[in-house]
């Protein structure tokens, strides 16, 4: 492509031609090569400003830049924030994908995973080939690309959204994250749907968000970029969340102003299933919904699932089954067992999310509720004594084991987690190896028992001093039941 289109939605001056035929666009210097867009970006630990000098002598054609860089005979365009010009530039590059499907936009604190497979449940149910990206990867049908962040660079989400138009998708569904929409991975792409989940306090410092207004401030931006905002009427802090939204709302929750309402939820238990029931009023009325996914906040997610899908082409039966039956990689995903327990894998991997997830679970009331748990190396400590507090208050027995030790002992690490425990008075054991820590709950779970796996979710891997290692959970639990462990 010429560097004159890629650019023409800029706001930017040019010193140098713009007539030049791009051969690549490229934000790595390393990855540069004759003819080559570069665009600089300024990261948390790297300027890579300081490389355009580099990348034109390796035959960068053209160089965007926010600052004046050294760039040899490449033309240079000045911006005034190189990542948006990055997003829109992208979107350019790959023709503008997201114009060819229709685009649902998830934001909120917790939930985004779930509802966007809830989302996509729904819509293949009905025949509508849907695509995600999010946490657990770029995904088409049984194909994932495995991200690194929830919401990509805006490079990568243009070219996975060029693929799935390509494959015939006529649905998106995305995770938009605060620093995602913070960083302009986004932008340059509008949004049919705009969905809010709900709103807590995380992601607070470091390199994330400073505060909790600016938090809030991120997560508003999706509704300035979308056309109609799903929003959750029931969260406290919703009205802060559309603050100045440019889009038409409509709402859902359990209050009966919510244009989609739940009714009369309840807790459904049976061999192999753990979920709710609920009936739905407002713009849709029909009883005795399921969803294959326990706790009252899955009655939040499935409405605002439903609230979207019901833009689309989809019948009352397409929405029955395709919450009974949706299934998301480690977000409490039941894994079939022959014994009498139910055993499922989860993400929790902070204090919140355990506490959460430990709730929840024993609502069910289960005989005894088992939780097998690490923590992460190179963390906070504090984040373990929390997390070995609330699950010594929560289950009846942990599990202490390893998650991603990175560069500390694994040892060290279930000390610190034992310090919770300890203040709870809370029943455990310590079996470092998780692979053992698994069958030590399989082959001493008892009927009626709840076994949750937390940490690792949708990870198949552990990292111990800088090597990654494959680890899939559902394999182990395999090899268990095989008798090759």
């Amino acid at each position: 492509m010429l560097l004159a289109d890629l650019i023409r939605d800029l706001d930017f001056t040019c010193s140098g031609r713009t007539d030049l035929e791009i051969t690549d666009v490229v934000y790595d210097s390393r990855q540069v090569k004759q003819g080559s867009l570069f665009i600089c970006l300024c990261g948390s630990a790297v300027d890579s400003h300081q490389f355009a000098g580099t990348a034109a002598k390796a035959g960068a054609a053209a160089i965007v830049a926010q600052r004046p860089v050294e760039a040899g005979g490449a033309s240079v365009v000045m911006v005034p924030d190189t990542r948006l010009a990055m997003a829109l530039i992208s979107a350019a590059w790959f023709g503008y994908p997201a114009r060819e499907m229709t685009v649902v936009g998830i934001t909120g604190t917790k939930g985004k995973t779930t509802v966007s497979y809830m989302v996509r449940s729904i819509l293949e149910t009905a025949g509508i080939k849907t695509g995600v990206i999010g946490t657990i990867g770029a995904v088409i049908g049984d194909r994932v690309i495995k991200t690194d962040n929830t919401t990509p660079e805006s490079y990568e989400i243009q070219s996975y959204l060029r693929w799935m138009a390509d494959e015939g998708c006529k649905a998106v569904v995305m995770e938009a994250s605060s620093i995602g929409l913070r960083g302009h991975r986004l932008s340059g792409i509008r949004f049919d749907y705009g969905v809010f989940t709900n709103f807590s306090p995380d992601h607070i410092g470091g390199n994330e968000h400073k505060d909790l207004e600016e938090y809030m401030a991120c997560k508003r931006l999706l509704f300035r970029m979308c056309e109609i905002g799903v929003i959750n009427v029931d969260d406290e802090n919703w009205s802060g969340i559309v603050e100045g939204h440019t889009c038409a709302l409509e709402t859902f929750g359990f209050s009966p102003k919510a244009g989609l309402a739940a009714e009369k939820e309840e807790l459904v238990s049976r061999k192999g299933f753990l979920g709710v029931r609920f009936n739905l009023s407002g713009r849709l009325n029909f009883s005795g919904v399921e969803v294959g996914i326990p706790g009252r906040f899955s009655v939040y997610n499935a409405l605002a699932a439903v609230a979207v899908c019901l833009h689309f082409p989809v019948t009352e039966q397409n929405i029955r089954d395709g919450l009974e039956n949706v299934k998301v990689c480690g977000r409490v995903e039941p894994v079939k067992v022959p014994g009498n327990y139910t055993l499922l894998i989860d993400y929790a991997h902070n204090a919140l999310a355990m506490r959460n997830i430990l709730e929840t679970l024993r609502e069910y009331h289960p005989k005894r509720l088992v939780c097998m748990f690490g923590a992460g190396g190179n963390r906070a400590r504090s984040r373990r004594f929390e997390m070995g507090e609330e699950s010594g208050r929560l289950a009846d027995l942990s599990v202490l084991t390893a998650d991603n030790s990175r560069d500390e002992d694994v040892m060290d690490i279930i000390a610190d987690i034992r310090t919770g425990i300890d203040k709870t008075g809370g029943k455990y054991v310590v079996i470092p190896d998780r692979k053992q820590a698994i069958k030590y709950c399989m082959e001493n779970a008892q009927d009626g028992d709840v076994i949750v796996l937390a940490g690792k979710g949708h990870e198949d891997y552990q990292e111990i001093k800088g090597v990654k290692y494959h680890l899939d959970e559902r394999e182990v639990i395999a090899d268990i039941l095989n008798g090759k462990l």
